[in-house]
């Protein structure tokens, strides 16, 4: 028997002797440390971290004698006739994100040390790689670079947009799993990754070799320019730790460069940090609520503005379906306030807060423990926020010439409140530069993620 395979006698022994203990004993005490945070589709983190101690139930559901019989009979079937190896650790790992998906909820999951690690990475939009955005290229199934962040190795090294990656130290990574590459592209800050490119289009390609160092990169989520009549415009990408300073910046660029009015796009924000979105909304929003949870116990907790620094220029909030989360905790405050024109569509609607919790063993398991409400005590959840202006989205105009009929609308309400007139861009005259808006067509496909 492989040495790998579990061995129907050394772990069930040891699984048994523990729940004996468990049973003995009455209770185990766990420390655990708690961290709000989540990511991967619409998300939303919460508070600041914090050290508690809780004791779990002698009555679990592992101290039960015919759930440890049953797993029993099952660790013998797989120890007996499963055709392939199993490690103690994959079952261990398989027992842990099962008890997780048992809970019927979407945002429920276990990480293991290394996905925790990669997650704490994404979540703060700060990790240590080259600075490029990658996608499968579907024609060649080689990562393909859709884009290289500003100052980064990635663009000092040379490499470019369109650029495909064909290997990465030496292995050709053809059809293989994108994030394999991305963690295999990242590493250690101060080492350097070699990759293999080829450049240039169909048939007259050029193969092209770097070495790329490796270093703290920090994830862009905002971005802006100045529009007609004096109108800042700032999109959100998503809500990460990074992105109270990148805001923060935006938006003091833009009142340097005159801005009298403001448009903040969130369409296609699936969310983030809830202390990220508290902060920027404090940056916009009157003294008062932003934002407050509430979990099965009913105990509440309330997040506040303090007022110091409320907007005080014209602004219109672009929504779509895709505003998830965090998004929808701005949008909502800013309608409830009446701070701003709430412009597009109605939003995804995930009203609900996840909790992290620390386990032994770096280890982490993410589930929902509370709802979440606006100001004046809407819950959202499955709901959304309904935008004061709806604008379907014209897809066909912007792939055409990259007419924005969305933004166009809050140009025209944001003009509208500063007095001005604002000649909107026909569909004839809209045409794509690659200096343009940031903006890109809002879609239901997942947004690329970095190089990591």
């Amino acid at each position: 028997m492989n040495n790998e395979k579990k061995s129907g006698s050394g772990f069930w022994t040891g699984f048994l002797t523990a729940c004996i203990i468990f049973l003995f004993i009455g209770c185990i005490v766990l420390s655990i440390r708690i961290f709000f945070n989540t990511t991967g589709g619409p998300g939303l983190s919460g508070k600041e971290s914090k050290q508690v101690t809780e004791n779990a139930d002698s009555g679990s559901v592992l101290s039960d004698p015919a759930v440890v019989n049953k797993i029993g009979e099952l660790e013998y079937i797989i120890d007996k006739e499963y055709i392939d190896s199993v490690s103690n650790d994959q079952l261990s790992e398989g027992i842990y994100r099962g008890i997780m998906d048992s809970l019927g909820d979407p945002y429920a999951q276990y990480y293991n040390a290394e996905e925790w690690v990669k997650m704490q990475e994404e979540t703060q939009g700060i990790y240590y790689g080259i600075g490029a955005y990658l996608l499968k290229d579907q024609d060649y199934l080689y990562p393909r670079i859709t884009g290289v962040i500003k100052n980064t190795p990635a663009e000092e090294a040379g490499l470019k947009k369109d650029d495909i990656i064909i290997e990465v130290e030496g292995e050709d990574v053809y059809d293989q799993n994108l994030d394999d590459v991305v963690d295999r592209i990242r590493g250690e800050e101060g080492t350097s990754v070699h990759l293999t490119i080829m450049r240039g289009e169909a048939g007259n390609r050029e193969e092209m070799e770097f070495d790329v160092a490796r270093r703290k990169v920090e994830t862009p989520t905002v971005a802006y320019e100045m529009k007609a009549n004096d109108i800042g415009y700032i999109q959100i990408a998503q809500f990460d730790t990074v992105t109270v300073g990148q805001f923060s910046e935006a938006l003091e660029e833009v009142k340097k460069e005159g801005a009298k009015g403001l448009i903040i796009d969130l369409r296609d924000n699936p969310g983030g940090s809830l202390k990220a979105v508290v902060d920027i909304a404090g940056m916009i929003l009157p003294k008062g609520k932003v934002v407050y949870t509430e979990d099965k116990y009913g105990r509440q907790e309330v997040y506040e503005s303090d007022g110091k620094h409320e907007l005080d220029i014209p602004l219109a909030v672009l929504v779509n379906g895709n505003s998830a989360s965090a998004s929808e905790i701005l949008s909502g405050a800013i309608k409830d306030y009446e701070k701003g024109t709430i412009i597009g569509t109605t939003t995804y609607g995930k009203g609900i807060v996840q909790q992290i919790f620390r386990l032994s063993g770096d280890e982490a398991v993410k589930l929902t423990v509370s709802h979440y409400y606006t100001p004046k005590g809407n819950d959202i959840h499955k709901v959304g926020v309904k935008p004061d202006i709806e604008v379907e989205f014209d897809r066909d105009a912007y792939l055409e010439n990259e007419y924005d009929n969305q933004l166009e609308k809050a140009m025209e309400v944001v003009s509208d409140e500063l007095g001005v007139e604002y000649e909107s861009v026909s569909t004839n005259e809209a045409k794509a530069t690659e200096d343009a808006a940031p903006t890109e067509a809002p879609t239901d496909a997942p947004t690329e993620a970095p190089e990591h």
